[in-house]
């Protein structure tokens, strides 16, 4: 199988240096990706900032996505943050599994298969049951995690009675007293 790039190659490409409609899908010079953010100026105004973010790409740098990867992969330029959530949407998925965009945007494909990877969905297998069956692949990602079987009559308000019966795959649970930090 040979794989052609669509991504274009630029110079250094340092991402607080990229306006708002090069920053989404763009992999810095260091290899992390751009992030597109909004901010609302002390006058209310609302702006646009590309950042670095701490995503790294893998074995991409210096790139700016193609006009023809984001139309064949369904993405838009004014896409802010990184998220999973686009899986999600069979249209998008489709978009990102045909061969116009899986074979030809390996960055993007990057991005959504570590997107992905994160929420316990292997990507070729999604597009597998996408080519199969498109609210199949959809299914893939909403059942992709163990779940604990919620309440039956509602939530109770004391702790003391939300311990787990005995022989229950469901294990107890230490809260901190205080929220955790995120790690980024």
């Amino acid at each position: 199988m040979i794989l052609f790039s669509d991504s274009v190659t630029v110079g250094e490409v340092i991402c607080d240096r990229l306006n708002k409609d090069e920053c989404a899908f763009a992999v810095s010079s260091t290899g992390k990706r751009c992030v597109l953010e909004k901010v609302v100026r002390r006058s209310g105004a609302e702006a646009y900032k590309c950042t670095t973010s701490e995503i790294e790409a893998e074995k991409l740098k210096d790139t700016v996505e193609s006009k023809h990867c984001i139309e064949a992969c369904g993405l838009e330029r004014g896409t802010l943050g990184i998220s999973s959530d686009s899986l999600l949407e069979s249209r998008f998925t489709h978009k990102l599994c045909s061969p116009q965009c899986y074979q030809n945007c390996p960055n993007v494909v990057d991005l959504y298969f570590n997107l992905a990877a994160g929420e316990g969905v292997f990507l070729p297998k999604l597009c597998a049951a996408q080519a199969e069956n498109p609210r199949r692949g959809m299914t893939e990602i909403k059942s992709s995690g163990i779940v604990a079987p919620g309440p039956v009559t509602g939530v109770q308000s004391s702790t003391e009675s939300l311990v787990a019966p005995t022989g229950s795959p469901i294990k107890p649970v230490d809260f901190l007293g205080a929220p955790a930090l995120s790690p980024f």
